[in-house]
């Protein structure tokens, strides 16, 4: 039995090592969203007020549940500037034809401008890059089709500054979906920017697109992630938060 714990121990560890390690080669993100008992509506960063829920969504079990007309917003950023920047989600799809939403968004509060990961607006059942009136918005190539519910899916977009225009990178489960330079570079600043969950813009009081997806986990980067950083990223989530945290986990271990 002290073999057993030991072994336990010692896998938590080396798991536990492992995720710091991975994570400490991108930067710590501006928002962070787990939805987990405790966090529920917060913000783990604390750029963001409280999470607010609408239309009849909840969050259970760890997801922010989101369908059509139930929608979140976070508002009150206190933060650095946002230029560039990375965009992260992580997603069960469970209506492939409830579109034009977002698991994550960044908008302004003062005029039209938002930039969001946005589910089979202009191609049914595939990612983009959303934007206003589609200024840093092109069709992915070769992009994706989802065509399963139910399975996690992990969705990043990165806006690199490209001599003021954005060039733009979407990723799906670690794989380049989507590359391309269009549209000026957006900025954000405390006081005028807001985070959406299962809409893509809200504009003049007005909001736009649903999903029919529960959300894991989104985060805001204020840095331009590398496909290495995302698939570490990656890793580090799975690693970390699949049922219990590995920390709790972890914490439970050495207390016994």
């Amino acid at each position: 039995m002290r073999s057993l714990k030991y072994h336990l121990i010692l896998t938590c560890s080396v798991l536990l090592m492992l995720g710091l390690s991975m994570l400490s080669q991108a930067q710590t993100p501006l928002g962070q969203w787990t939805f987990e008992p405790g966090n529920e509506l917060k913000d783990l960063v604390k750029n963001f007020g409280d999470l607010k829920l609408n239309g009849g969504a909840t969050v259970t079990n760890g997801d922010l549940n989101l369908d059509t007309n139930k929608w979140a917003i976070t508002s009150g950023y206190k933060g650095p500037d946002i230029k560039e920047k990375t965009l992260v989600a992580w997603v069960y799809i469970d209506d492939l034809d409830i579109k034009l939403g977002a698991p994550i968004a960044i908008n302004q509060t003062s005029s039209d401008s938002f930039d969001a990961i946005v589910y089979a607006e202009r191609q049914a059942r595939r990612w983009m890059a959303g934007s206003s009136n589609f200024t840093r918005t092109q069709d992915t190539v070769p992009g994706f089709e989802e065509k399963e519910t139910g399975k996690l899916v992990y969705i990043a977009i990165s806006y690199e500054n490209n001599g003021g225009q954005a060039h733009v990178r979407i990723y799906r489960n670690n794989d380049l979906i989507g590359d391309y330079t269009q549209g000026i570079m957006a900025s954000w600043t405390a006081g005028n920017a807001e985070a959406l969950f299962g809409i893509r813009a809200m504009i003049g009081g007005t909001i736009y697109g649903w999903i029919g997806q529960r959300v894991e986990e989104a985060r805001i980067y204020g840095t331009v992630l590398s496909q290495n950083d995302i698939k570490n990223i990656h890793k580090t989530f799975l690693a970390v938060t699949p049922g219990d945290k590995l920390t709790v986990l972890w914490g439970s271990v050495k207390s016994e």
